[in-house]
């Protein structure tokens, strides 16, 4: 049994697929040995029907001349003649039922595949919305990273500078006992200048904030 030319279509294709079926149904020993044949004739057979609605690019008088329409009325109507008679071969050849279990379980492969197809669908626009959330998630993450690195940065150079050279050492200047506490006056650097209580003897040095000319003289307590 020879294929048929992929170069056919409609109702060419149906026509030589019938014309396969019926050379070869006598020597078959399954139905796989016109499958070939039967896959055509459906497709043939969709083809017709569908010709119809296949007009967008085509002229007025092609869409609704009386030799287009007649055609297409004709074709439908051989189509389905022509698969009744198949049918019939199909049954008397394998027995009683075999066409139209043929025709459920294609069905049902045509249903399974739309399914299978409208799964891929849902799968991949959930996929998409878990990458978006995904990604947003990260951008979150990056930003807080960013936000809190540049907070630690801030904060390392507020630290830097207020370590730096805001404090120098100050020696004792000036001090005196007031009841049991020490009053105690302290110069340093370009006339900082800065005093403490405490309640033992003055320290000699004491590190103390830089505030250059911070006053003329020594302010007792």
């Amino acid at each position: 049994m020879e294929p048929i030319s992929a170069a056919l279509a409609g109702i060419s294709l149906f026509k030589a697929a019938v014309d396969g079926i019926k050379g070869a149904i006598g020597t078959a020993n399954d139905v796989s040995d016109i499958a070939h044949y039967i896959d055509n004739l459906f497709e043939g057979e969709k083809q017709v029907q569908h010709k119809r609605s296949a007009k967008s690019g085509v002229g007025v008088a092609d869409q609704f001349g009386v030799k287009s329409v007649a055609s297409e009325i004709i074709d439908a109507r051989l189509a389905k003649e022509q698969m009744q008679e198949v049918a019939s071969l199909v049954d008397m050849r394998f027995g009683h039922g075999t066409w139209r279990s043929i025709v459920d379980e294609r069905a049902r492969r045509i249903q399974a595949a739309k399914e299978e197809a409208a799964a891929a669908r849902r799968k991949k626009i959930q996929e998409a919305r878990e990458f978006e959330e995904s990604l947003k998630q990260f951008f979150m993450v990056a930003g807080a990273i960013v936000a809190a690195t540049m907070f630690f940065i801030i904060m390392v150079v507020m630290i830097a500078r207020a370590d730096g050279d805001k404090y120098v050492p100050c020696r004792l200047a000036k001090y005196k006992k007031v009841d049991k506490e020490w009053h105690c006056y302290y110069e340093g650097a370009n006339k900082t200048r800065t005093s403490m209580i405490i309640g033992e003897f003055c320290p000699r040095v004491y590190m103390c904030l830089y505030d250059p000319n911070s006053s003329n003289k020594i302010v007792e307590w």
